[in-house]
């Protein structure tokens, strides 16, 4: 077990206690949080890369506690109005058909390591920005107005485009 394993068991911690934050209507602390997590994610990320720490468990925990965080934050900003339903859909939507795709490769006898595309990094950023807008905005007051709008169609189109680029990918792999 290694320091970035121990942040991102850490970070992983810190999912169940953001969506009571969120759910309490405790923005200010479901912001900070939220960053918090973000820093984490930065810093093991740093530990593991260009410290010799990384690990084939690291390998692993890093995307489960990323996703996670997204996927447990985008559904409970759902639940409590302050996201679309549709843009939840989307992204879970996404992370599920990776999943699926990942574990049906497998029992195709066709394992595959997963990459993440350029696309795929770009689409978790933007996601990433929304979800701190969204959380800063309700935390500060603030309202993000057309620049929400955008990052919320940027997530969206993102999100599809990231999906398009798995599938051909996994499409291609299958057919090989």
């Amino acid at each position: 077990m290694t320091l970035p394993n121990l942040i991102t068991v850490g970070r992983l911690f810190l999912v169940p206690l953001v969506i009571l934050m969120i759910v309490s209507q405790r923005w200010q602390a479901a912001f900070a949080i939220f960053v918090i997590a973000g820093v984490s994610d930065a810093i093991d990320g740093i530990l593991a890369r260009h410290f010799g720490m990384a690990s084939e468990l690291g390998g692993y925990l890093d995307p489960i506690a990323d996703k996670a965080l997204i996927v447990s934050i985008y559904v409970t900003l759902a639940m409590v109005g302050a996201v679309p339903a549709w843009l939840v859909i989307l992204v879970v939507s996404r992370d599920l058909m990776i999943v699926s795709a990942v574990i049906l490769s497998w029992v195709m006898g066709k394992p595959l390591a997963m990459t993440p595309f350029a696309i795929s990094k770009i689409n978790t950023a933007a996601q990433v920005i929304f979800a701190a807008l969204v959380l800063g905005s309700h935390a500060f007051g603030v309202d993000p107005g057309a620049a929400g709008e955008v990052v919320e169609l940027a997530v969206a189109i993102l999100t599809v485009g990231s999906m398009a680029a798995y599938l051909a990918f996994w499409l291609r792999r299958m057919a090989a």
